[in-house]
Parts: C-alpha cells; sequence; structure tokens
C-alpha cells in the first residue's frame, strides 16, 4: 500500500512509480570498480538487467577508493537501468554535495541515497581527512530544500528543477535499540522519501522494530525496503557477526550454512536462505520492498529473486 503521507514528487523515477503503485519493490547494489574499468561496470548492469527496480551505486564503500558514484550512475543511465545513486557525508562538504547532486540531475539520476558513510580508518585511505560537514539527516533535510523550495542550503535560488526521489538507510539492529526507531522518525521529519535498512539476519528483531515503526504510523510516511544478504559461507556468517558492528547472524543461521558444506553447495544454501528471508520479509506489516546487499556477488540477483517469487518485474 502507498504510504498515505507519501508526497508525490514527480521525480522521474522509476522506483517511485513502482513504491506509488503498492507493488513490492526490488532493489539489488552494484560496487564500482577501484578504477576506471567501464567494461566491469557494464557486465554487472547485465547481470541486473530485468531482476530489480533500481540499482544501488556505492560511494566508496568501506572508505575505498573507487568509481565516482556520479559517473557509474551516468554510466547507468546511458544503458537504460535505474540507478541509485549513493552520497556520503565523509568526502563531501555541502558545497560539492550540492554541486555533485546538479551534476548527477543533469545527467539523469532520480533516486539519491543520503548516508553518513564509514569512517575512513577502515579503508585504504586511513591518512584521509574527513568532511562530515553535514549528517545524513541534515543532508535529506538539504535535498529535500533543493528539490521542493529549490534552493540551496544558504537560501540561494536554483536555476532548474531538482526531481529526485529521496533515500536514507535505518538500522533496526544497532544499539540502544529504543533509538532506532526515534533515529528514522527524524529521517522521515527531515523529508525522506524511501529507507533502505542494514541486512536481516535476526527477524524477531527486525519484526519487533516493525512492529514500533507501525505503533508509530512512520509506515504510511515513508517506503521501507527491507536489506537482505545472501551468505556464500558459514565462515562468512561468522565473520559479519564478529565483525560488522549493528549485525547479528542467529546461530541457527550459521548452523544452517555450516550443514551446507563449502563452495557452490553453500553457496546455493545461501541464496535459498535469502530468498526465504525475502518471502518472510514481505509478509511482514509496513515493508515496501527489499534491497539485496549481495556485496560483489551480482549473478547471485536472478536466482534469488527467481527462487523469493519477484519475478517478472512490473513494467511502470
Amino acid at each position: 500500500m502507498t504510504p498515505s503521507g507519501a508526497k508525490q514528487t514527480k521525480s522521474g523515477s522509476r522506483l517511485e512509480r513502482i513504491l506509488n503503485s503498492g507493488a513490492f519493490a526490488v532493489t539489488a547494489e552494484l560496487g564500482p570498480p577501484k578504477g576506471t574499468d567501464v567494461a566491469a561496470v557494464r557486465a554487472k548492469m547485465e547481470l541486473l538487467r530485468g531482476v530489480c527496480d533500481a540499482v544501488n551505486i556505492t560511494d566508496n564503500q568501506t572508505a575505498i577508493v573507487r568509481l565516482s558514484s556520479v559517473a557509474a550512475s551516468a554510466l547507468l543511465c546511458q544503458e537504460g537501468l535505474e540507478p541509485v545513486m549513493q552520497m556520503t557525508c565523509r568526502d563531501r562538504n555541502r558545497l560539492a554535495i550540492q554541486a555533485d547532486v546538479f551534476g548527477a540531475v543533469a545527467l539523469g539520476v532520480r533516486n539519491l541515497l543520503c548516508l553518513t558513510g564509514d569512517h575512513q580508518c577502515f579503508g585504504n585511505h586511513p591518512a584521509a581527512k574527513n568532511v562530515f560537514d553535514l549528517d545524513s539527516i541534515q543532508l535529506i533535510r538539504m535535498i529535500r530544500r533543493l528539490r521542493d523550495e529549490r534552493v540551496t542550503e544558504e537560501g540561494d535560488a536554483v536555476e532548474g528543477e531538482v526531481p529526485i526521489f529521496i533515500g536514507g538507510a535505518a538500522n533496526p539492529f544497532g544499539d540502544p535499540f529504543e533509538m532506532r526507531v526515534i533515529r528514522l522518525a527524524k529521517k522521515v521529519a527531515a523529508g525522506v522519501d524511501f529507507i533502505q535498512t542494514q541486512c536481516i539476519f535476526d527477524l524477531p528483531r527486525f519484526k519487533e522494530w516493525m512492529r514500533r515503526v507501525v505503533d508509530l504510523g512512520l509506515h504510511e510516511r515513508v517506503h521501507i525496503l527491507a536489506g537482505v544478504m545472501p551468505l556464500k559461507s558459514a565462515g562468512a556468517a561468522r565473520y559479519i557477526n564478529r565483525n560488522v558492528a549493528g549485525i547479528t547472524v542467529p546461530d541457527a543461521i550459521i548452523r544452517r550454512m555450516a550443514g551446507a558444506g563449502c563452495g557452490a553447495k553453500a553457496r546455493a544454501e545461501g541464496m535459498r536462505l535469502c530468498a526465504e528471508m525475502i518471502q518472510e520479509v514481505r509478509e511482514i506489516e509496513g515493508v515496501h520492498g527489499v534491497h539485496i546487499m549481495a556485496v560483489e556477488w551480482e549473478e547471485a540477483i536472478r536466482p534469488i529473486t527467481e527462487m523469493a517469487g519477484v519475478l517478472p518485474r512490473p513494467e511502470l
């Protein structure tokens, strides 16, 4: 169901049309290359064509330098795919962010995911200076003003329209748990149109988070896409459980992956588990879609979506 308070932005975004139609949306993720290899981007595009409604283009994810999200998003637009361009606050001040958004819109981008960004100490340039002129909530508010009021952060008139479907992220699993829904409410108040969540393994905790979201009526004001991630092995599950802050992989999932063995059998089991998760979150009130984070495993998206029963995608 379309959130009753959702603003019809007329951004031209296919993802927006899918969500506003009440259809269950599917997004996936494409990591740009660590350089200028455009052929690698195009190869990943073909793996995702027709299996999702929009494709997230990451912005130097894990603070590792890559082809810019603006350039990679423009490549997708040229090839007839719809990007969700990610924009972090780590690397840019408000001047650079607004300039990049203007440039992206001029090149055809219509979806923007506003993120704080991983700290540079986790990446391959740990001595780099971060910026963090804005946080993700302030970034959402600034983009909303560019779009709806057609003014910059300092109030100057914008020449032309900025038709952007505004996205944000949410982590239902971080501590303190009570603050997770409050932070979402702040993003909704700032003007976010859709939310993609951190990847879900702990389904009971996600259900409790969604119950609180529904209790506050936030599901009627924002589209929520539940994040899922296919696992390649039990070792990967254990690594995520130990090392990725804010994510818990239940023992039952680790045991199931361990029981599948290794190699191709483990990867197949990981895809099945991901498809099952999609089917389960689809039944939760307030969930309007799913975001599949198959990190550097784009070839897994088609079999996952086939098993989950979300193909073919609607033509809107």
